[in-house]
């Protein structure tokens, strides 16, 4: 079965996780810089038997989208153009910055690693990505 690569989208970073092969845990894979996104997506893409992406939608309480929410619809758009047959899914990422940060306190992870952003980013993509596999179990 292929695994399914999470993406918590920012400005500056970008979290990453994914899943085993049976498509039941999800795992951080780590973080990369915005501008190496596609790059290292198309590098796992070409290692790893991969059929979707989900990528964390950024929705306001008003239910409104931030600025950033047209950078993340054209990235998507970018790698499905690159990689036809990928399918790309959305989730609501509300409140998965506050779970990541509440669930590195409960893993023990000292507070100086909890400060590093990337570390933060790559738990939200596997928050992400959890919630995904979550929704798609009912």
């Amino acid at each position: 079965m292929p695994r399914i690569l999470a993406i918590d989208y920012g400005a500056k970073r970008c979290g990453l996780a994914e899943t085993d092969d049976l498509q039941i845990i999800a795992s951080k894979v780590g973080y990369c810089q915005n501008s190496e996104l596609e790059s290292w997506v198309n590098k796992y893409l070409k290692q790893h038997k991969c059929d979707t992406i989900v990528m964390g939608e950024p929705v306001r309480f008003n239910g409104e989208h931030p600025e950033v929410w047209e950078d993340i619809c054209a990235f998507a758009e970018k790698i499905k153009t690159t990689n036809p047959g990928l399918k790309i899914e959305f989730v609501n990422e509300q409140f998965s910055s506050k779970r990541a940060m509440e669930s590195m306190v409960q893993m023990g992870m000292k507070k100086s690693k909890r400060r590093e952003k990337g570390n933060l980013d790559a738990q939200s993509a596997t928050i992400i990505l959890q919630d995904y596999l979550n929704q798609r179990a009912y």
